[in-house]
């Protein structure tokens, strides 16, 4: 078999649709002498286009194969400057480039990005860092999607050079980018130690997507930097006009955009809502987004380790926290008092961690002693933030509930798991499929999957639209540990039982893969 260039993720998206290659032009032809990066960049010859082997995901194609000036038959799985380029006159000599050393992950400065709607507390947050003494030293970048937020008396003595670092007294740095944010990246790399995070703010850009994708993609940038995750602050008075701001159908809400991106999520200005208030705050978002971490702030203010350490991008780290994630079936309701409209069976959702009477629209009669209900004064939804704390009590809102969707918007959250192995071929045309049809709307997902034939290793992904990244996990599945793949979605008007059903039909067991195998994952 054709080996693969050595990358660390193969991104479902940089290959091509077969169907397509009539309309893709690529930058070389058979003949053409190339430079792959194989770790070190190896001369050699291009030898065919739009290549195929069975080992690709359904429909794919490799835009080349590449006879190495050594021997070795290779393809290029992506037609980047990053991955495969030009020769140039002097290639192959050893001083024609030096490579640049792959780093381990734990000395990759960690890209935490910033969103959150107009009024949120965006620009109080990054002031606060930059003024305020505290023993982390961060790098606060404001991209050119957004107006200048940072204090003018911060950069007043540097308006003449906007994309330079201006060094704080407190050892923070700051600049606004209004040019190509690879260069200003670039330009950080080599000052890299100096700093514990880069803060990246997307002001007036509800998708983050292109910002990590940028990223991401450079090879160079992804050796010297890795994404953290995306932290959305929101406005606790006044976020639920701006999630339930009704938009035309081909539209999309941009405060709702950004809930479903996000990994961590700030509520701020909590002294400005009453606690009833913050916990339909709470439920709201939860219906959009239940795999993100809640956490309640004042006036912007975080502690410092909270804006770094999400690893929400890190493959392996997800494949310990979907551990976490409650997978079961809803539990059946009982209550004969329920007016849920979309309760038919008496089987609706009872979150675990917010369990209470708001979520159903319905109250418990005057006296009830039943420890299950949650009432005003002593509710899941409210429980543990703000009289108690969660390490009293054992919960967590980052722990989800079962799946909802945002009614307005068409925005949720699921969660699929599969408790036999799957086959690597049709999961491989399930996510296609599912990309094909939704990578618009799939705004973020992630798995641990155990495929049949390939013994104990485990594998995991996680993707932004239609950007997928596979690899193998470091660790195996150990002995004595179920063998259970568990896949997470987020996005708009996923239709979860048509998610399921295609799901399912990718299990190995026939006698457990679902009747209805279609692909239309439409609502």
């Amino acid at each position: 078999m054709t080996q693969h260039l050595p990358r660390q993720h193969i991104r479902l998206s940089s290959m091509i649709s077969i169907a397509d290659q009539d309309k893709v032009q690529l930058r070389f032809k058979i003949g053409d002498r190339v430079e792959c990066n194989c770790g070190a960049w190896t001369v050699g010859t291009i030898v065919k286009l739009f290549y195929t082997q069975s080992s690709f995901p359904a429909g794919k194609c490799a835009p080349y194969q590449i006879r190495l000036d050594d021997g070795r038959l290779i393809y290029s799985p992506a037609d980047e400057d990053r991955v495969i380029r030009a020769a140039g006159p002097n290639a192959g000599s050893p001083s024609y480039e030096e490579e640049e050393p792959e780093l381990p992950e734990e000395e990759k400065l960690p890209i935490t990005v910033v969103t959150g709607f107009l009024g949120a507390g965006k620009t109080t947050l990054v002031n606060y860092i930059l003024n305020e003494q505290h023993d982390k030293k961060i790098c606060v970048i404001e991209n050119e999607f957004g107006a200048v937020s940072i204090d003018e008396a911060l950069v007043k003595e540097n308006v003449k050079a906007a994309e330079e670092l201006i060094t704080m007294d407190n050892g923070c740095a700051c600049c606004t980018v209004r040019g190509d944010l690879v260069k200003a990246f670039g330009q950080l790399k080599d000052r890299r130690k100096n700093f514990d995070l880069v803060l990246l703010e997307t002001t007036g850009l509800a998708d983050p997507a292109p910002v990590i994708k940028t990223i991401t993609s450079d090879f160079s940038l992804m050796n010297n930097f890795r994404i953290d995750g995306v932290l959305c602050l929101v406005d606790c008075k006044h976020i639920l006009t701006h999630l339930n701001d009704k938009r035309a159908e081909d539209t999309v809400n941009e405060a709702v955009q950004q809930v479903a991106f996000s990994d961590r999520i700030i509520l701020n200005k909590t002294d400005l809502v009453t606690k009833e208030e913050l916990a339909i705050v709470k439920e709201t978002i939860n219906s959009i987004n239940s795999f993100a971490e809640l956490m309640e702030s004042q006036q912007s203010r975080v502690p410092m380790d909270k804006l770094m350490g999400l690893n929400s991008f890190s493959l392996e780290r997800f494949e310990e926290e979907i551990k976490e994630y409650d997978l079961e079936e809803a539990e059946e309701c009982t209550d004969a008092n329920c007016t849920d409209e979309a309760c038919t069976t008496h089987g609706h959702e009872h979150g675990h961690h917010e369990h209470g009477h708001a979520e159903h629209g319905h109250e418990c009669a005057e006296g009830c002693k039943d420890a299950s209900h949650g009432h005003a004064e002593h509710g899941h939804a409210e429980h543990g933030h703000t009289e108690h704390e969660h390490s009293d009590h054992g919960h967590a809102d980052k722990k989800p509930k079962k799946k909802k969707k945002h009614d307005l918007s068409g925005v949720g959250s699921m969660a699929l798991k599969s408790e036999v192995p799957l086959r690597s071929a049709d999961f491989n045309r399930f996510m296609t499929k599912l990309l094909q049809a939704k990578a618009q709307d799939l705004y973020r997902s992630k798995g641990v999957l155990c495929f049949e034939q390939e013994g104990n290793k485990k594998f995991v992904f996680q993707g932004v639209h239609e950007d997928i990244q596979f690899t193998e996990a470091r660790t195996e599945w150990a002995e004595g540990e179920p063998k259970v793949s568990k896949i997470v979605f987020i996005g708009r008007d996923l239709n979860r039982d048509e998610l399921e059903a295609s799901f399912n039909a990718c299990k190995a067991d026939p006698s457990q893969r679902s009747a209805n195998t279609g692909h239309k994952f439409f609502s």
